[in-house]
């Protein structure tokens, strides 16, 4: 959990980034539609400034994605795909019921529900929404290509980083690679992503840019790169890691 409006007026009910103190908040319920109404300041600008059959890659997690995805179509893109990121590790932090209830002194109810947990499976993948900007009426993709250079996927790149050209994508960290960002994505993944969209020299736009992730993906494949980012610090490592060797 973050510090969202809703959760900022709920006053001492939430904790930053932890589990509800007395539970949820009748004000946790605006969240969802909080988020939509954020994403639909950014998106409208971003369908502004991007050519026409332009990609985007958003991670929006597993909750909250079908409300970008509005926000996203609302702004005028089309959804293209879904992808899936497996993480080859990922935290699992599922309460056991039959805790609460020991620690409640309640020995009945921790032997009824031993097995049993309170949260979510083990986020193993992760999902990647896939947007195009549309081309323009009454031409093709193929049109689009030569006059924009951009609407088609080179799955031949692709192929250097999965086994077959799917929508899963299996990427792990490399050694060193990890602890910049709480929400980090391996360069590896950003990489595949760039390579399946874009050609050499192309630019690549990050808007929430974070530790730079993206930014060094580019750098490693010779593209072009702008990141923007509001943290400070998240900035200065950015620009550490464009300062070091390929994939820093």
């Amino acid at each position: 959990m973050g510090s969202s409006p809703a959760q900022k007026s709920a006053g001492a009910v939430f904790k930053k980034r932890g589990k509800p103190i007395n539970g949820w908040s009748e004000a946790d319920r605006a969240i969802p539609k909080e988020y939509q109404d954020w994403c639909s300041k950014w998106a409208s600008e971003w369908y502004r400034v991007l050519k026409p059959g332009a990609n985007v890659f958003i991670f929006a997690g597993r909750r909250l994605a079908h409300r970008c995805a509005c926000a996203m179509e609302d702004a005028g893109f089309s959804l293209k795909d879904n992808l899936a990121w497996m993480r080859t590790r990922a935290p699992h932090r599922a309460q056991r019921l039959s805790v609460v209830y020991e620690r409640r002194g309640d020995v009945v109810s921790a032997k009824e529900w031993e097995g049993w947990r309170v949260g979510n499976l083990q986020p193993t993948f992760e999902p990647i929404m896939w947007f195009t900007k549309p081309y323009k009426i009454g031409t093709t993709i193929a049109d689009n290509a030569l006059t924009h250079g951009v609407g088609a996927y080179n799955q031949a790149a692709y192929l250097r980083y999965v086994e077959k050209p799917e929508n899963v994508i299996t990427a792990a960290f490399d050694k060193g690679e990890t602890g910049f960002h709480p929400t980090q994505k391996p360069v590896r993944l950003m990489q595949a992503l760039i390579e399946l969209t874009t050609k050499p020299d192309q630019l690549v736009l990050d808007p929430f840019a974070g530790s730079g992730s993206t930014l060094v993906a580019a750098k490693n494949l010779g593209r072009q790169y702008l990141g923007i980012e509001a943290n400070p610090e998240y900035v200065a490592t950015s620009e550490r890691r464009l300062e070091k060797d390929l994939f820093a």
